[in-house]
């Protein structure tokens, strides 16, 4: 084949948010009703906060339409043959687009003044929607499920089911635990059970900390400026956050007893960060001197934390520079996917032919099929043949990234 198959590892969408009532048991709607109001303020607060509103507005103009394809599956599909993309990975949306699902059902999945009810409600809401829009063309979209696990994880096992009955593959997290137990815990246990069992991923996406920490108890309604430097504290500290869940987890033994248990992390600065964090919890492994004060913590695992990782994990590389394409080994050759992150400003979208170009250009071509949509392929499971008919037609050529 002369061109590569492209598989975005980070993609998202989600609808306008009174969209989103359609969706919903009848039973929410009125209180939605209400709700509706306070998620825009409350969405309009935070874009001030992250993406300085004059400066997203500027991104957007001009490519407005384009931006439809959050929703519109149509303009979605002419997006993704534009950016040679065939296949992909999506994940909810939020800020850009005003488009989050409802009750705090969105990427972060905070506890903090949340119903649980509710938040189920617009997780279930969102999920019936995506599960609408990858049946369009379940070979090219990987729909991963909003799952709101912490309150209660007999939900979630029964969302895990509905997940694989109606075309999802795979399941978010929340990556902050909070006040609930830690991944670690056995509690957690039977949703690992049904993830193994059904074939379900698990999926940690960046962007929830600890924002009361940062930008004051009444986030996102306080005054940044009252702050300073919170939101360079908060995207230092980001990605840790996004790792943290999978830390718990490696050493909690849970690829001990799901072997077959998959989970990515997206969206994670992999490369100045990933390859010593694994350096430091192999040291804690292997040189066990150090810390055999503190009792037996290793018996219970049978490989360790890295060997986990390279086992069942994988990454949503997206906003991938170019030096961690340089660090492909030291990061993990065979865990690294590369991702667009459409429809967000950081992302690729619409620069994304030469931004691919600019990151790969000159590598193996053996490696960069991989990075770009094998590993991907491979680890969440895509139909390879039907897959890489789709990227025949409008993947990059080859030929272009050879040195």
């Amino acid at each position: 084949m002369d061109r590569f198959t492209i598989i975005s590892s980070d993609c998202h969408a989600g609808l306008p948010a009174q969209q989103y009532r359609e969706y919903l048991d009848p039973q929410f709607r009125e209180v939605f009703d209400m709700a509706l109001p306070i998620q825009k303020e409350m969405t309009d607060k935070s874009e001030q906060v992250f993406l300085l509103k004059e400066i997203n507005d500027q991104w957007r103009a001009g490519v407005e339409a384009h931006l439809t394809g959050a929703w519109d599956y149509d303009k979605r599909i002419e997006v993704l043959n534009g950016d040679g993309i065939a296949g992909e990975i999506i994940f909810p949306d939020g800020i850009t687009e005003q488009n989050a699902p409802p009750f705090g059902a969105g990427l972060s999945l905070p506890t903090k003044d949340i119903v649980p009810e509710l938040q189920w409600a617009g997780a279930r809401a969102h999920n019936r929607w995506l599960a609408e829009l990858c049946s369009h063309n379940p070979v090219r979209h990987f729909g991963v499920a909003v799952c709101p696990l912490l309150w209660d994880v007999e939900e979630g096992v029964k969302e895990a089911r509905w997940a694989k009955e109606n075309g999802l593959r795979g399941m978010m997290i929340p990556a902050m635990t909070n006040d609930f137990e830690g991944y670690h815990h056995g509690r957690y246990d039977p949703f690992w059970q049904a993830c193994e069992d059904l074939g379900l991923t698990v999926c940690f996406h960046s962007g929830p900390g600890p924002m009361q920490q940062f930008f004051g108890n009444d986030f996102p309604m306080g005054d940044v400026a009252d702050y300073p430097g919170a939101v360079g504290i908060y995207i230092s500290e980001v990605f840790f956050w996004t790792y943290r869940p999978l830390i718990f987890m490696l050493w909690g033994g849970v690829f001990e007893r799901f072997p077959k248990l998959k989970c990515s992390v997206t969206e994670t600065g992999q490369g100045w960060l990933l390859p010593p964090l694994l350096r430091m919890l192999d040291h804690h492994y292997h040189d066990t001197h150090f810390s055999a004060k503190l009792g037996d913590y290793r018996s219970h695992l049978s490989m360790s934390p890295t060997d986990y990782f390279r086992r069942n994990c994988a990454i949503g590389a997206s906003c991938m520079p170019r030096e961690d394409a340089e660090g492909r080994h030291a990061i993990g050759m065979q865990q690294i996917m590369w991702g667009s992150d459409y429809p967000h400003p950081e992302g690729t979208w619409p620069n994304t032919p030469g931004d691919v170009l600019a990151t790969f250009k000159g590598l193996p071509e053996a490696d960069v099929a991989a990075m770009l949509g094998g590993n991907a392929i491979d680890f969440y499971g895509f139909d390879r043949a039907a897959i890489d008919a789709i990227g025949a037609e409008v993947g990059p050529l080859r030929a272009a990234f050879a040195a």
